[in-house]
């Protein structure tokens, strides 16, 4: 289907040919095809997108297309129950069998149509249109249901894989975590001889009553593509969720990670580090919605930006009325290691209680000379001086992590396109 005919005033410049079973409801469909109808396309008038031009994904020529690869060279762990996607649509030559108890792990594709019920009850629609285009074209994604009690040891390993010129891949996936259920998810999001391709993805995640939830979210795209992230998130009482955002690559990425906590005594933490260079520009908006009380968040994003790469960070933190006790912790911290890097960082609260513990806080810098100076005087060499100061200045939001496999990729992709050792 060709966007034109739904969106008129897209009509002269978005030619984006959309197709594929649709996953959804034939009534949330609808509404979201009433959403694209009647919004615009953001601009940086719009203020959720004042720092991110979106010319080049509106004016793309994106197509929606099946391939198939014969191998997974990017599986992080070999261990790991793995689930593979080209292009939006599952790989099941490159995807794991058998599970373990305790796991219900398939593609949307293979989900009967009532299960597919499941899908949109949390993602809103009404003033964001790429999760209107995601509910509206949807090709497939993954249904992971972890069951009351269940400590699923090995990690689930979900790799989007994208390839071709001008390829478009709406995936949408789903997370249920059970009460007292624990968990480790590794998603990565990578390119394969692609050009000018984008991904536009949706995870709507559950996490229940005493639910222990662990993501590492890698992103390493060609430069040349482009990515938009959305996490929906829902905690119920004495939850644990996680999730560490790793971008190290990719032209234009924009992470949205919505969190709604709505259960007393629940833990969130989110974590993120963006390595860029070139003229990458990476965009993370968090939003940690407290709507009970004696809950703890703490959220740590720090960047290092060179050449002329771009990195925003808008990070809101809500504090509702009847949410006391509450201790919300925020940090956005960047280094520039050029003169045409830029960053535009915007934390903020937002508090109505009066027993609250909240703090926020932003820096940006560039390397202290003197440190550096002190380094090559002990006869170490300006690059590794340089790499030093800035491992250690990422290394706290590294450090989060807790899978060695991860930290391993990491430390390898950062080899590769930089030629520096930040994980160790």
């Amino acid at each position: 289907m060709n966007l034109e005919t739904i969106i008129p005033e897209m009509a002269a410049s978005v030619n984006w040919k959309l197709e594929g079973k649709h996953l959804l409801s034939e009534d949330l469909r609808k509404k979201a095809l009433s959403v694209l109808e009647n919004m615009p396309f953001p601009t940086t008038r719009t203020e959720a997108w004042k720092y991110t031009r979106l010319a080049k994904i509106r004016n793309g020529n994106f197509v929606a297309r099946q391939e198939q690869l014969a191998s997974n060279r990017h599986q992080i762990d070999l261990n790991a129950i793995s689930l593979v996607f080209v292009n939006g649509h599952f790989a099941s030559n490159l995807s794991s069998s058998h599970f373990p108890d305790g796991i219900k792990l398939l593609a949307l594709s293979q989900m009967e149509v009532m299960e597919l019920s499941v899908l949109g009850n949390t993602l809103p629609l009404e003033g964001e249109l790429f999760n209107a285009f995601n509910t509206a074209y949807a090709t497939d994604g993954v249904y992971l249901h972890i069951s009351a009690n269940m400590h699923i040891k090995p990690v689930i390993e979900i790799t989007h894989i994208v390839t071709g010129t001008n390829t478009i891949s709406h995936l949408r996936n789903v997370i249920v975590a059970e009460a007292f259920s624990k968990a480790h998810i590794v998603q990565q999001y990578v390119t394969e001889n692609a050009n000018t391709c984008f991904t536009n993805v949706v995870t709507e995640v559950s996490v229940a009553k005493n639910a222990f939830l662990t993501i590492d979210k890698l992103q390493y795209e060609d430069e040349s593509c482009f990515t938009i992230a959305t996490e929906q998130v829902t905690q119920a009482t004495d939850s644990n969720f996680t999730i560490n955002t790793l971008t190290l690559n990719g032209g234009l990425v924009r992470n949205n990670l919505n969190i709604a906590v709505n259960g007393q005594n629940c833990e969130t933490h989110l974590n993120g580090a963006y390595i860029l260079k070139g003229s990458q520009h990476v965009d993370n908006h968090t939003v940690v919605d407290h709507t009970v009380a004696h809950c703890v968040s703490n959220e740590l994003y720090k960047g290092v930006i060179d050449e002329k790469a771009t990195a925003v960070f808008n990070g809101k933190v809500f504090v509702r009325k009847d949410a006391q006790k509450i201790n919300a912790f925020q940090s956005n911290g960047n280094v520039l290691l050029s003169n045409d890097a830029t960053v535009n960082s915007k934390p903020e609260l937002e508090i109505y209680a009066d027993d609250v513990k909240c703090s926020h806080g932003s820096t940006t810098g560039q390397l202290d000379d003197e440190a550096i100076f002190y380094l090559r005087a002990r006869g170490i060499g300006e690059k590794a001086a340089r790499q030093l100061m800035v491992g250690a200045f990422v290394g706290d939001v590294f450090g989060k992590l807790t899978n060695e496999a991860v930290k391993t990729r990491v430390d390898q992709l950062l080899q590769e396109r930089f030629e520096w050792d930040f994980v160790g």
